[in-house]
């Protein structure tokens, strides 16, 4: 996963890209260093796929503006608008089933350029 800052994700909402998945956490809590492993896990199974994560400690503003409530939090965009929330992060497969279609966006995306 790569580290983004508010700026960026910003940024990148405005220009409306076809996907921008975003991994919300704090550094302090332990569910969200466990939700995160398990993103990193489909991360490298799905090299087309990427997810960025923001420490919600640096983007309060970010925090306030999409009304987040409680973290970790995976926020996925399509062309700038949010599609998909997830606050319960079960398990690896359950996650993987979520991001299967995103998955193939991102395979599409990959493959244009």
């Amino acid at each position: 996963m790569k580290n983004i800052t508010n700026e960026l994700i910003q940024e990148k909402l405005d220009s409306r890209e076809a996907l921008t998945i975003l991994f919300v956490y704090t550094p302090l809590c332990g569910t969200c260093k466990l939700a995160g492993s398990m993103l990193e896990v489909i991360e490298a199974s799905n090299p087309a796929l990427m997810i960025h994560r923001i420490n919600i400690n640096h983007a309060p503003n970010f925090a306030q503006t999409w009304k987040i409530k409680s973290v970790p939090c995976l926020l996925i965009f399509q062309k700038g608008l949010g599609v998909e929330r997830i606050y319960a992060f079960q398990s690896i497969s359950y996650l993987h089933a979520i991001m299967k279609p995103y998955i193939a966006v991102a395979e599409l995306q990959t493959n244009r350029y």
